[in-house]
């Protein structure tokens, strides 16, 4: 039947595809921002805030202002930037921010709560297990970044020799052992500052300005 007689222009569109067509233009593809300045940013800050302590730099007096950065911007921020590179189909990126923003929380959780409930002799071996066990999955994200940058890839690294330092200092209450893992905490938290710089201000300046060596 020819829909050129028919008196109802919307009972015409109904059955003519071409008009349909016409009618509805076609939606352009939204663009999901990176999320990785933010997720770097809260991993080196509240390395940064942590690794002071652990370096002996400032008195352990002053750890609990530790954990509401933990809480908030190293666990929450950066776990909300891992959905965001999730979403942006950056599985790696996803992966990382989540974990460590993970990490962050369980630090503060076993902090506030869980510590408390391990006898004190015992202390120091549950820390240290801890860290260790954060020591090898960061081996396995070091593995993975051999795509990625040079510059993550020497986070990474250096992530996961702190992860080790720290838990067999804290496994064996050897006090320079753990001092160290807070000398290279700080070196972490400073490349991932200058990372999360490199990509920041790539997005707006809009080419690159501090290089990262895209291996």
């Amino acid at each position: 039947m020819s829909t050129a007689y028919l008196p109802n222009p919307s009972l015409r569109a109904a059955t003519d595809p071409t008009i349909h067509e016409a009618a509805v233009p076609a939606s352009s593809p939204v663009k999901v921002a990176n999320a990785g300045p933010l997720g770097l940013t809260a991993f080196a800050l509240t390395t940064f805030l942590l690794s002071m302590v652990n370096a002996n730099f400032v008195n352990h007096g002053v750890e609990p202002v530790v954990f509401g950065a933990a809480l908030a911007f190293g666990g929450i921020a950066q776990v909300l930037a891992g959905m965001w590179e999730f979403r942006a189909g950056n599985t790696f990126a996803g992966t990382a921010f989540t974990a460590y923003g993970a990490f962050w929380l369980s630090f503060w959780a076993l902090a506030q709560f869980y510590l408390a409930d391990v006898p004190k002799d015992q202390v120091g071996n549950a820390v240290g297990l801890y860290l260790i066990g954060w020591g090898l999955f960061t081996g396995l994200m070091f593995i993975a970044s051999f795509k990625t940058s040079l510059a993550l890839n020497v986070v990474f690294a250096l992530l996961m020799t702190t992860f080790f330092l720290l838990g067999i200092g804290n496994t064996g209450a050897h006090t320079a052992v753990i001092h160290w893992g807070g000398y290279l905490g700080l070196v972490t938290a400073a490349l991932a500052a200058y990372t999360a710089c490199a990509e920041l201000t790539k997005e707006t300046f809009g080419r690159t300005i501090l290089p990262v060596k895209p291996l």
